[in-house]
Order: structure tokens, then sequence, then C-alpha cells
């Protein structure tokens, strides 16, 4: 009996055997081999309509990148820094103002600033002058010690010669003690 199902194992193996040497095998390949080489692959054909389309997006982005640039500008000359009469220390208010206006200089590295220094009508001329000149230098020193390169920031002194409002009342002289801020790109 152990020989019979010997011989029975022996002739199910030669049956498996058989039927798979005849099934058709496909040749092994590598997947790669097909794809042809980069250099081969055929660039996408560039027309006119995509050139005009790179031209397109690229004046939106420059013109997005203007207007921004504007109005950072123009956020940074309306900001003014007041001070209290015959002072030139900066007040919490004029500290808070700057912070905004380092922010905005640290994101536009291409700006410079031009600190301009004012005071009311009262007082000599040359007072006047020394008094917005350290006004400027004041809100320069903040801005340097805020972060801001010394070389992006300039001062100049009006002293009382361009008074923001032109009258003679308390109201008028609060309106004249400040420093403003010139921008230019460099």
């Amino acid at each position: 009996m152990k020989t019979l199902s010997l011989l029975f194992t022996a002739a199910l193996a030669a049956a498996m055997l058989f039927a798979c040497s005849n099934k058709k095998q496909d040749p092994v390949t590598d997947p790669a081999a097909n794809t042809p080489p980069p250099a081969a692959q055929a660039a996408p054909a560039t027309t006119d309509d995509d050139a005009a389309k790179q031209d397109s997006i690229e004046a939106a982005r420059l013109e997005a990148q203007r207007a921004r640039a504007e109005a950072l500008m123009n956020q940074l000359m309306s900001d003014d820094i007041y001070f209290d009469f015959d002072r030139s220390e900066l007040t919490e208010k004029a500290k808070e103002v700057l912070a905004e206006v380092g922010d905005i200089l640290n994101k536009e590295p291409r700006f410079v600033v031009t600190v301009e220094g004012h005071t009311d009508e009262r007082g000599t001329e040359d007072y006047n002058m020394t008094l917005g000149a350290n006004r400027a230098t004041k809100v320069k020193d903040y801005l340097v010690a805020y972060g801001i390169a010394a070389d992006r920031l300039q001062t100049v002194s009006y002293g009382e010669e361009n008074p923001k409002a032109a009258g003679h009342t308390e109201a008028d002289y609060k309106e004249n003690r400040r420093a403003n801020f010139k921008v230019h790109i460099k």
C-alpha cells in the first residue's frame, strides 16, 4: 500500500511538471527599459499663447508687488510721531507707532527712510532746529535698536519751517511737534 501511495504521488508530481512546462511564459523585462530616456522625451511645445500667459502672470505679479510697496510707503508716510512740548523723548504711543514702522521696514528692505523732525513755532529758530534734529535722531535711534540698519535711515530737521497745522492754538502746536517719514526705494 505504501508503494502504491508513493507511485501515485510521483505520477501526480510528474503531471504537474508537465502541465507547467507547456504553459507559455511571458519574458520578464525591466519596465524602465520600455520608457525612453529623459533626453529623448519630447519637451512640451511652447506656443505664443503660452508665452503671452506667462507674460501676463509676470505682469500681474509685478503689479501686486508694486501695489504692496506703495501701500506700505503710504502707511509709513502717514504715520507721525508726536512729542510733548519742548521734549524729544518718545512717548509710549510713539513707541507703539515706531514698532509698526519697524515691522514695515523689516518686511520691505528696499525702503530707505528720511526722518523729518518738526517743532511748533514757539522758541527761537536755532532752538527749534536743534529740537527738531533731536526728535528725528530719537526716532532713528529707536528704529536702529529695533533692528533697522542705520544706513537705511537719515534725519533732517525742519524746526518750525513746515508746520502741519497753520494755526496758533495749542491743538495746532500739538500737531506740529512731530517727526514724520519720507520713503525712498533703493
